[in-house]
Parts: structure tokens; C-alpha cells; sequence
């Protein structure tokens, strides 16, 4: 019986050796509040690829200073970045884990003392009021989605995701909660998209390889953006060449969520059967037997984890022995260990 768990997959002439995928989580650990890539970062990635982790998603990571929700995020918006994300991707690449980098804005959510920008001046709770963007400021931000995209080519990454999720920028433009712009980029359904669709165009100049978007497919508010908005929204995507959806939710405006295992993967499933996309499933999912599920009803093509690997790097491992199969591209430092306690010899 086939595992589809740990069956290859292949977008672009990329090809993931498992369908398990490292969600992308800030690790505030920049401690030079320079965006740059420290020591941290290469034992937090290094250790997913040693796990043998088929992608491994990085964190948020800012296009421009002013787009970071903390001043300890990563950044991509200077040339003086690449040489540390290089270094990390050689590490996971080394181990045989492909990697990708999520391109972030965090809009009205950036905890920053400079002034923040958004789509239109309405602040987020706990947070200062933004600034209503010019038509020249996004022109600027999409133009700096590019030239992140470039860098991301030249360091040598695998995939891109698209932050679009969780109330950051672009998410802020996609919804009527908290665009409420008159000229081209608000005002209808149509207009709102514009922001994303000029993002992924200035990134596509740039990059032709695996692209995905992450989306919040559920705001969680009457007036909000819900799965139905974004089957439209991804049919779009998905004729600008967008590869995957990878559906979380909520982060816009402050709710209470009934979070349960699984809770986000309906979303994923309706947008898959209904937009005809490749779409990931994210959200408490915590054992191998719940990710089999979710792939082998075609409720979506990759799994993404996120709380349980970074509870245990080598969850690949468990995963595997919970579905009864055997993975053969361990390291042998792992494979060849004598005690009968560790974890890789109990095959």
C-alpha cells in the first residue's frame, strides 16, 4: 500500500521528496534588528533538513524596513542579506530538504516606531494608526516584491510563497475589513485583488519557478472575506501562474476561533475541488495518520506543519512509524546509533 504522505511531488521541475512541508513561522531572532540571517536561523532550518523535511518554508521575511512586524524580523530588501540566506539554503539543501522563503509586508501590523503603511488608515488593535498608502508607495512596495524575487533567484532558493494571510498587507487589501479605498486598488472585489495581481506579476518578471500564496481563507467576520471569496480569488491565481494555495486563516481583525485538529483543512478542500488548484493544508495537524487523511481524500496536495516540528525536528520520523512505513534517506549518523531507545532504530 502506497503512503502518499511520502510519495514525491514535483512542481516546475522541483521535485519534493515528501509531501511534508515546514510552515513558514517567525522566529524574531535577528538580533541585530538588521533583518539579517544569524546562528539561530542555521541551527532552526539546518536541524528541519537533517529531519528530512520535504520543503522547509522560512519565515516572513520583509521587502522593505518598514514592512517588518518587529524589528528582529528577517529581511530580503538589500543585497547585504543574501550572503546569510545562502548560507541556509546551502545547509538544507546539503541534507536533501528543499527550501522556500515567504515575502512579507506586514502593513498596519508592522510594532514599529517609524511611520507604517497600509491600504487605507485604519489601525489594527493594539497597534498605531497606519498611513493610508499613495498610488506612489505601492508602486514602490510591488517594485520592491520584485527586486526581493531577484535576490531570492540569486541566492538559490526552490519555491516562493506570497505572505497574503494572518491581516498582513496583502491580505489587508484583499478584504472590505480593512480596504475601504475609492480608486483602483478598493471599492469591489475586482479592485482589491489589484494589489496581489500586480505583486505576482512584479514577482513573475523576476522568478519562474514554483510560486505559492498564502492566504487567511476564512476572516472570520460577517463582513469579511470567507472560502467563497477565495475560490474566486484563486481561480485568478491561478491564471497568473500561482502553483499552490496554501489556505491558513483569521489574523485580520481580533475573534475568538473555535481551533480544533484540522479546523482549516475544509477550506483547503473547497478551494482545490473548486478553483482547480494544488492547495496545502495547515492548522493542527499533529500526526502522520491525520496528514495520510488529508492526501489520500484529495482534500490537498501538501501538508504543512508547523507547532510540530518545532516541537520535535525529526517528526518525519514519527510520522512514518505511525503509518507503518520506513524511510531509507536518513542520515546514517542516525540510522547506524545502537540504542535500542532512540527513535530512528525502531524499524
Amino acid at each position: 500500500m502506497t503512503v502518499k504522505l511520502f510519495t514525491p511531488y514535483t512542481i516546475k521541475n522541483v521535485t519534493f521528496k515528501n509531501r511534508i512541508v515546514m510552515s513558514p513561522m517567525c522566529m524574531y531572532a535577528s538580533a541585530n534588528q538588521n533583518g539579517n540571517i544569524t546562528d539561530w536561523h542555521f541551527i532552526h532550518y539546518g536541524s528541519r533538513a537533517v529531519g528530512q523535511v520535504g520543503l522547509i518554508m522560512m519565515e516572513a521575511t520583509a521587502v522593505s524596513p518598514e514592512g517588518r512586524t518587529t524589528y528582529e524580523d528577517l529581511g530580503i530588501w538589500n543585497d547585504e542579506h543574501m550572503e546569510g540566506l545562502k548560507r541556509v539554503v546551502d545547509i538544507v539543501h546539503a541534507y536533501g530538504s528543499k527550501i522556500g522563503i515567504q515575502l512579507a509586508h506586514a502593513g498596519r501590523k508592522a510594532k514599529l516606531d517609524e511611520v507604517i503603511l497600509a491600504p487605507s488608515a485604519i489601525a489594527a488593535e493594539g497597534i498605531k494608526e497606519p498611513k493610508e498608502m499613495t498610488t506612489e508607495e505601492i508602486d514602490d512596495i510591488i517594485n520592491k516584491y520584485k527586486q526581493a524575487a531577484r535576490r531570492v533567484k540569486e541566492v538559490g532558493f526552490d519555491v516562493i510563497e506570497i505572505h497574503a494571510a494572518h491581516g498582513y498587507l496583502i491580505n489587508e487589501f484583499l478584504s472590505p475589513l480593512t480596504n475601504r479605498r475609492t480608486d483602483e486598488y478598493g471599492g469591489s472585489e475586482e479592485k482589491r485583488y489589484r494589489f496581489l495581481k500586480e505583486v505576482i506579476q512584479a514577482i513573475r518578471s523576476e522568478w519562474n519557478g514554483p510560486l505559492f500564496t498564502r492566504i487567511s481563507a476564512r476572516e472570520y467576520h460577517e463582513e469579511g472575506n470567507t472560502p467563497d471569496t477565495y475560490v474566486r480569488y484563486a481561480k485568478k491565481m491561478k491564471e497568473q501562474g500561482i502553483d499552490l494555495i496554501d489556505c491558513s486563516s483569521g489574523g485580520l481583525v481580533r475573534v475568538a476561533i473555535d481551533v480544533y485538529p484540522g479546523y482549516q483543512v475544509r477550506a483547503a478542500e473547497q478551494i482545490r475541488k473548486e478553483a482547480e488548484i494544488a492547495t496545502g493544508a495547515v492548522g493542527l495537524i499533529t500526526t502522520g495518520i491525520q496528514a495520510e487523511e488529508i492526501l489520500k481524500n484529495e482534500r490537498a496536495d501538501l501538508v504543512f506543519i508547523g507547532r510540530e516540528l518545532l516541537r520535535n525536528p525529526y517528526w518525519v520520523r514519527i510520522a512514518a512509524e505511525q503509518l507503518n512505513t520506513v524511510i531509507d534517506y536518513y542520515p546514517k549518523s542516525y540510522q547506524n546509533i545502537g540504542a535500542s531507545w532512540f527513535p530512528f532504530n525502531k524499524k
